[in-house]
């Protein structure tokens, strides 16, 4: 397939190129570079079905340019992070609603198949409901999170008007390889593996006891593949088998939750952590969290319910919590130091 992989040098999108590039695919990556990084593609450059093209989402133009040919979109630029949105909601808004837009309009005019995006868990705002299913959302509680349900909104329209076929895919608390340590709104995970690294006392923001559903990278790219693959036949014939029923010619727009399932909290993410770093150096064993007080935003606890995208997409995570911790903490310590 000729697939276009937007925010290709970024954490998600640079482990989307890769996966795909091996897999023979013919790849065109689009990224400003503003949080992605050109050191994450690099080997790929040299590739004969690869094509790197350093632009912005928010010139409609960059985006037609870059769907000519294209089969399939995923769709992964963005601006990320709670805190940056509630600080500049402006610079979000543009990126997340207006940039995006100008992809779905560009993928209208190029007669793309398929529209697979990255949504976002904090879809689910003020929802206390556990697990979280796909259906039943809260009132978003940042500027980002009303970016990324806005973006449900709009593939939602052009599915029904222009028969696009899109999915969105509610990625919850996404770690592993690339994903950058650095800066002011770095993840969670990147953060504080590299303080442990540097023999520094990490931060945890509240009691510890708010809980995520952490969510390794292999398990998301599994999910993209299947987002892009999977015949719209088969969807909609799947499902049947989560309680919907859709006519054989009914516009293909769904939305998965993409995690393990499971449910981790901060105290016990710090402790995996520094037991998997200990490892390699015993002296961070030693090493203590700091608290303080919790972020304006943040939600106590977040787990999903994936039986969704099991029955429909056929998703079957293989890497829980635990086990991608381990395999973050050793590229981390293979690459930070």
């Amino acid at each position: 397939m000729n697939i276009t992989i937007t925010g290709g040098a970024g954490f998600i999108g640079s482990n989307l190129c890769e996966y795909f590039v091996a897999k023979g695919h013919n790849i065109t990556c689009l990224d400003n570079l503003s949080t992605g990084f050109r050191r994450n593609i690099e080997p790929l450059l040299e590739k004969s079905n690869f094509h790197f093209i350093e632009g912005d989402i928010r010139d409609l133009d960059t985006c037609r340019k870059v769907l000519e040919g294209c089969d399939v979109v995923l769709h992964e630029a963005a601006l990320g992070s709670v805190p940056r949105s509630i600080n500049d909601p402006l610079n979000t808004n543009a990126n997340n609603i207006d940039g995006f837009l100008n992809m779905l309009v560009a993928a209208r005019d190029a007669k793309v198949k398929r529209f697979v995006y990255a949504a976002s868990s904090s879809t689910y705002g003020d929802s206390k409901e556990l697990p979280k299913i796909e259906h039943n959302i809260g009132r978003p509680l940042s500027p980002y999170a009303i970016t990324k349900y806005v973006n449900e909104l709009y593939a939602n329209v052009f599915s029904n008007l222009y028969g696009i076929e899109t999915v969105g895919l509610r990625y919850f608390n996404v770690f592993g390889r690339r994903q950058d340590p650095n800066g002011a709104y770095a993840a969670v995970i990147p953060l504080w593996v590299k303080a442990l690294i540097n023999h520094q006392s990490p931060f945890i923001n509240g009691d510890g006891t708010y809980s995520r559903d952490f969510t390794y990278i292999d398990n998301v790219i599994q999910a993209n593949e299947l987002a892009a693959t999977t015949p719209a036949e088969v969807l909609r014939e799947r499902m049947s088998l989560y309680n919907t029923t859709l006519p054989p010619k009914a516009p293909i727009d769904m939305v998965f939750n993409v995690a393990y399932g499971g449910n981790t909290t901060l105290n016990a993410l710090f402790a995996c952590l520094r037991d998997n770093l200990a490892h390699f150096d015993p002296a961070i064993a030693d090493i203590q969290p700091t608290y303080r007080e919790n972020r304006p935003g943040d939600i106590p606890h977040s787990q999903a319910s994936i039986i969704k995208a099991q029955r429909v997409l056929g998703y079957q995570p293989k890497y829980d919590a635990l086990t991608g911790f381990g395999q973050a903490c050793e590229w981390y310590w293979n690459n930070l130091r």
